[in-house]
């Protein structure tokens, strides 16, 4: 198990030059300059500005800026933020556990959703709940974050004034207004991830339940929650496993929207204002940091197939 981590770990490296490569090319593919972001109202003075490119090296080739900029990251120095001019690895690392707070509690509202109606369409295929289950998962995929965002928003904070409309505030500072303000993060988060459960997860128990073994022990006369519960819903985890997996990266790493609509202080917020304010080097800190965040998430799903199905063996 070791020696398979390791070769996983080792894995990622290449996979992280690549995206390392994409994140530096942001610098040229966004619109602006980085100079000009930074000097401002002040941007008119040329030299000014060219003194700042010089400094800033941005008048050398590509592959030059490239390896430079990587040798620092390689290091762990992401560069200073263009906007506050704090070093974006502090400002990335104080802003993870948020990400991650919102990002489980979606995935636990997913997957308290997703498993029982996927569960309860598997025994009872075609049925009216079935039927109803199905136009959930639909509805789930399609309407889009934003949307059912904002419409959390107007009738539960505006209409209803039952929840605050957006903010962060540390559960250790205030737990009563920190899980109204998670209530509808963790739903909007948690809707798109429990339709993609759901659908997975009734297809693979449905084909679990015409496996042999679960005919035998149906015939051996074992109660029905148990055949469901022990032997039919474990062997259906594994491909819905790999979905968590993916989820765990789309909830940490996708959540740019629902952050930004609720004023959430988390990594995805901060790339989407480093757009915004052309921020090349938090945004470059972003990118890298989300797509290690994915990868880990697939490595967790890996690591769990062996404890749910022991046949699995990792080399």
């Amino acid at each position: 198990m070791r020696e398979y981590i390791l070769r996983r770990l080792l894995s990622m490296i290449p996979v992280l030059l690549v995206v390392s490569v994409i994140a530096f090319g942001l610098l040229y593919i966004l619109p602006g300059d980085p100079a000009l972001a930074i000097l401002g109202e002040n941007a008119g003075n040329q030299e000014t500005y060219r003194a700042l490119r010089r400094e800033m090296g941005l008048d050398d080739p590509v592959y030059v800026q490239y390896a430079r900029w990587l040798s620092r990251v390689v290091q762990g120095d992401l560069g200073k933020s263009v906007r506050t001019g704090e070093p974006v690895g502090v400002v990335l690392m104080r802003r993870v556990p948020v990400s991650l707070y919102y990002g489980f509690a979606g995935m636990l509202v997913g997957m308290l959703i997703g498993f029982p109606v996927a569960i309860i369409s598997a025994l009872k295929p075609g049925s009216r709940l079935d039927i109803a289950g199905t136009i959930a998962a639909m509805s789930g995929v399609a309407i889009p974050s934003f949307w059912e965002a904002l419409l959390f928003v107007y009738v539960f904070a505006v209409l209803l004034r039952w929840l605050p409309p957006s903010g962060y505030t540390p559960p250790g500072q205030d737990p009563v207004l920190s899980l109204k303000m998670l209530i509808m993060p963790a739903i909007v988060l948690g809707t798109h991830s429990a339709a993609v459960l759901m659908r997975q997860g009734r297809s693979a128990l449905i084909e679990v339940l015409e496996q042999d073994y679960i005919i035998t022990a149906r015939a051996k006369g074992l109660r029905e929650r148990l055949v469901i519960n022990r032997h039919a819903v474990k062997n259906a985890m594994i491909p819905v496993v790999t979905i968590l997996g993916l989820q765990v990266g789309h909830l940490v790493s996708g959540a740019a929207i629902t952050e930004t609509v609720f004023a959430i202080p988390g990594v995805g917020r901060a790339a989407v204002d480093a757009i915004f304010f052309r921020d090349y080097p938090m945004l470059q800190g972003a990118v890298l940091m989300l797509t290690l965040a994915a990868m880990i998430g697939n490595l967790l799903a890996d690591l769990a197939y062996a404890y749910l199905d022991p046949r699995i063996r990792y080399r």
